[in-house]
């Protein structure tokens, strides 16, 4: 199979694509940066997996934001006006999208079925997956994949967290009751090969048991061997991100319904053994 990856050289691009190429696929990697060179060299292959996107764990300053929209929303229009002109197009596209989608709620649990939230981060992914609606309008077999907080050790949030746990500073942050939906890279990359193979429609890239954010820390300390007695006040995460603060402070619990329905298999469905299976 032949698969154009768009984001390749991102922390889950850089996984799929090496995924992809261990099982004897041809992998063709290209810059949204670049729509048309993108469309060109998307001819020819079999699905297009559009994985770009400027980080969103950043402090969200009005330049940062205006990156996060135009990085998803403008440049994969762009790419999509020119795949529309081109000849030999795929005939498949995955296309990113996130939990963000849903909002964040103390109580409810969302699925792929749950209507979107009412925040800016909803409302991009929003915007975000109406692009892949257009793939669809093209004759094009589409599927949304919907990530939560992605597990690795080179990258992700864990890439973040693990210098601070290691030096004894972790710590719960805000209430800690805040719902935590995660997932171990191995089982991101899963759900992207699961839908390059066939698979369709929305799917939640989440593990199948969320935890709490005292769940998640306590979790952790445990995997590095560290204590987690110091707190991280809510004032602390809107000190670091501003205005996206509430993706620190707040939670999404997310469950893989129709992910699971579709025949995927989770490796790692318990966090403690996926701490385990990244950190040894």
């Amino acid at each position: 199979m032949r698969v154009t990856v768009l984001g390749a050289s991102g922390f889950i691009g850089s996984h799929l694509s090496a995924a992809l190429r261990a099982r004897g696929d041809e992998v063709v990697e290209a810059s949204v940066r670049d729509p048309a060179r993108a469309a060109a060299a998307s001819a020819g292959s079999d699905v297009v997996v559009n994985l770009a996107g400027a980080p969103v764990a950043v402090r969200w300053t009005e330049q940062a934001k205006r990156e996060m929209r135009q990085s998803r929303v403008d440049a994969t229009r762009a790419y999509l006006d020119a795949l529309e002109r081109s000849t030999g197009r795929p005939s498949a596209y995955v296309g990113g999208s996130a939990i963000g989608y849903y909002g964040t709620s103390p109580t409810a649990v969302f699925t792929e079925s749950s209507p979107p939230g009412a925040d800016l981060l909803a409302q991009l992914c929003v915007d975000w997956e109406a692009q892949t609606d257009r793939a669809a309008a093209l004759g094009m077999r589409i599927a949304k994949i919907r990530t939560g907080l992605v597990l690795g050790t080179h990258g992700g949030i864990l890439g973040k967290l693990l210098p601070v746990f290691r030096l004894g500073l972790g710590g719960v942050v805000a209430s800690g009751e805040q719902w935590f939906s995660w997932i171990h890279v191995d089982d991101e990359v899963g759900i992207l090969v699961h839908a390059i193979d066939g698979a369709a429609g929305i799917l939640n890239a989440t593990a199948p048991n969320p935890v709490t954010n005292r769940q998640f820390t306590r979790a952790l300390g445990r995997a590095v061997r560290r204590p987690t007695i110091l707190p991280v006040p809510a004032f602390a995460g809107r000190v670091m991100f501003g205005q996206g603060a509430f993706m620190l402070n707040e939670g999404q619990r997310v469950v893989p319904q129709r992910t699971q329905a579709s025949g995927y298999v989770f490796r790692h469905p318990d966090l403690d053994e996926a701490l385990r299976s990244l950190l040894g």
